[in-house]
């Protein structure tokens, strides 16, 4: 088991760390990489995973309901306790629920649990993101324009993905392969991004951050635990849940704080060390994951 949760976390980490020595060193144009990501690389993998005829997207829907569940219910359980410690609601509640599914969720799920978790992870991303587009940028300013939220290439991708895998169009195998290897760009450049942004990490708010950093992976995991005694999901399905369940913030959150400039450096703190502390919760998640046979 110790083997399995090196294996997972070893390359995630070294990547990241790659990112991080070369930024210390270069002064990478991370904003235009991860605009490329975002815009590019991002929506070709999506699309090319949810086009796939061999990905039976019919069998994730109790998956997406819960993790629905995982990212909405995380905002309304910390309220209270934002309230309580009287943190500001905006500042605090979006990275509390929008989580890093993306540069780290997605390489994780996979070298956790192979390519047959590539599909529940870019369901998961997918969801995650889509709220994080609509009802985050709503939390943020309630006037932001619909068309604008919507108006994104991974929506774009993810509706032309679900229209061509429930139409039952087969794509060739080609244009597949070549979206596929375009698409998998993405994982690896999300992890390099994410070490360059862990540079930034301010500690004038650590005590937020401390904060953030328990809050995240224990409302999302009081979450998951009630929804995969409900649901009835496969083993492989209940494992990506609960690493997507402990997952720290994304790093997006800083971006659109700092877009909307809702106290970025507090938010950059909540999202960095968070991050940070993913060393300590994902080994043990996953741990507990491997050790009762999930996946």
């Amino acid at each position: 088991m110790i083997g399995q949760i090196l294996a997972t976390m070893l390359p995630v980490f070294l990547i990241a760390g790659c990112g991080a020595l070369y930024g210390r060193y270069r002064s990478p144009d991370i904003q235009g990489l991860n605009v490329l990501n975002m815009e590019l690389f991002v929506p070709m993998l999506v699309f090319a995973v949810l086009a796939d005829q061999q990905a039976p997207l019919q069998d994730y829907g109790w998956l997406a309901l819960a993790a629905t569940v995982v990212v909405l219910g995380s905002g309304i359980i910390l309220y209270p306790v934002a309230r309580v410690l009287n943190l500001n609601l905006k500042t605090f509640l979006p990275p509390m629920m929008f989580n890093n599914s993306g540069n780290m969720g997605i390489p994780l799920l996979v070298l956790a649990f192979g390519e047959a978790a590539l599909p529940a992870a870019i369901v998961l991303f997918i969801v995650e993101m889509l709220l994080h587009f609509s009802v985050g940028l709503y939390m943020l300013d309630p006037h932001t324009s619909i068309i604008r939220r919507l108006r994104l290439p991974i929506v774009f991708s993810s509706i032309a993905g679900l229209t061509v895998n429930f139409s039952g169009v087969a794509l060739p195998g080609w244009l597949l392969e070549t979206l596929n290897m375009l698409g998998g760009v993405c994982i690896p450049l999300m992890l390099f991004a994410l070490g360059v942004r862990m540079l930034d990490v301010d500690f004038r708010d650590w005590k937020l951050g401390l904060i953030g950093a328990i809050a995240c992976p224990v409302s999302g995991l009081l979450l998951a635990w009630p929804m995969i005694a409900i649901l009835d999901l496969p083993g492989l399905q209940v494992a990506c849940l609960w690493v997507f369940a402990a997952l720290p913030p994304a790093v997006l959150n800083y971006m659109v704080a700092e877009q909307y400039q809702q106290e970025p450096h507090a938010v950059a703190s909540l999202v960095l060390l968070s991050n940070l502390g993913s060393l300590v919760v994902m080994p043990i998640v996953l741990g507990l994951v491997f050790a009762a046979g999930y996946a």
